[in-house]
C-alpha cells in the first residue's frame, strides 16, 4: 500500500506558476512510476505528466508540454510538477498516482492515488 498526498495548488493568474508536490509514504518509492492527472468539473480525468522509476523519463500531454515539468526525488519520496505560463484551462483538481505497471501511460495503469488538490487559474 502507497499513500499519496497532494499539496502546492492555489489560485493564480493567468501567465503565473504553481509547483505541486506529491509525498509518498509507505512501500518502496522508487518501486514505482509516478504520473499527474487532472480533472475538470464536468470533464474525465486526464493524464498531465509521467516519470519513470528512476527519473529518467518523462512523458506529457500536449496540452502542457514546455509549460509543465514532472520530476521526483526519491530520496524524499516525493514527486513535483512544475507549472508555468499557467492557463485558465488548466483549472482541475490534480491527483498524483503510483504505478506498478511497466506502462504508465493511461489511467488504468496506476495502482494508487491521492486525495487531490485544486489548482485554479483566473483569466
Amino acid at each position: 500500500q502507497v499513500q499519496l498526498v497532494e499539496s502546492g495548488g492555489g489560485l493564480v493568474q493567468a501567465g503565473g506558476s504553481l509547483r505541486l508536490s506529491c509525498a509518498a509514504s509507505g512501500r518502496t518509492f522508487s518501486n514505482y512510476a509516478m504520473g499527474w492527472f487532472r480533472q475538470a468539473p464536468g470533464k474525465e480525468r486526464e493524464f498531465v505528466a509521467a516519470i519513470s522509476r528512476s527519473g529518467s523519463t518523462n512523458n506529457y500531454a500536449d496540452s502542457v508540454k514546455g509549460r509543465f515539468t514532472i520530476s521526483r526525488d526519491n530520496a524524499k519520496n516525493t514527486v513535483y510538477l512544475q507549472m508555468n505560463s499557467l492557463k485558465p484551462e488548466d483549472t482541475a483538481v490534480y491527483y498524483c498516482a503510483a504505478s506498478t505497471y511497466a506502462s504508465y501511460l493511461y489511467r488504468g495503469q496506476y495502482n494508487y492515488w491521492g486525495q487531490g488538490t485544486q489548482v485554479t487559474v483566473s483569466s
